[in-house]
């Protein structure tokens, strides 16, 4: 109750930021220096989130994002981006991709962040992730040949490439259509970032719509 009070005064923080013309560069969000590829069928828009299982933040902006994305019409592909900045963000950046490709990552993901910001587990090695893993159908084993697979290893390089080229130095962030930057500073809130993402996104419908 405490978490949705906190997060419903956030959201107090921007008022009136509802569209596209609201928006301003430089204050709602910025233009990254290289626009990342967005990978989405034609028409759609992208919408990616940059987080860390360990980050109070991020779990703290779940809530409000997953309530956002629901909303979403087809045009908007949501996706999430684990954020690899050494120690346990690579570890936990191999724990999402490794559940991703074991099928049981929609599953275990608001979970897993449950169980270290609730429960107080680090879930920072291979057999605890593994021991996590097994409440979800799958074998201790085939989760740890899953997190030291070459294709879990390729994705964590990727993302690790993609932050690079970001030059993103926290999170939570959302990236919207691969070029436009919005972080709780630039939004004013964590409860913000939605509401600035969905303008951007009207933005860019309207830019389509010439």
């Amino acid at each position: 109750m405490l978490k949705s009070l906190m997060l419903v005064l956030a959201g107090l923080a921007l008022p009136g930021l509802a569209s596209a013309q609201s928006l301003v560069e430089g204050e709602h969000y910025e233009v990254l220096p290289e626009p990342l590829e967005t990978r989405v069928e034609e028409g759609q828009i992208a919408v990616t989130e940059a987080f860390w299982y360990g980050c109070p933040h991020c779990y703290n902006l779940e809530e409000p994002l997953n309530d956002w994305v629901a909303e979403q019409p087809e045009d908007v592909s949501f996706r999430r981006m684990p954020a690899t900045m050494g120690g346990d963000w690579n570890t936990h950046a191999f724990a999402f991709y490794a559940a991703q490709q074991l099928g049981i990552l929609d599953d275990l993901h608001d979970d897993f962040f449950h169980a270290i910001h609730e429960e107080g587990r680090s879930l920072n090695d291979p057999d605890a992730i593994a021991a996590f893993f097994s409440d979800y159908g799958v074998s201790e084993e085939d989760a740890k040949e899953a997190l030291g697979s070459f294709g879990v290893k390729g994705e964590v390089n990727q993302a690790h490439a993609r932050m690079r080229q970001m030059r993103l130095m926290g999170v939570p962030a959302l990236i919207v259509d691969g070029r436009y930057l919005v972080t709780p500073s630039s939004a004013g809130s964590l409860a913000n970032m939605p509401q600035v993402a969905g303008a951007l996104v009207e933005k860019i419908r309207t830019e389509r719509d010439g």
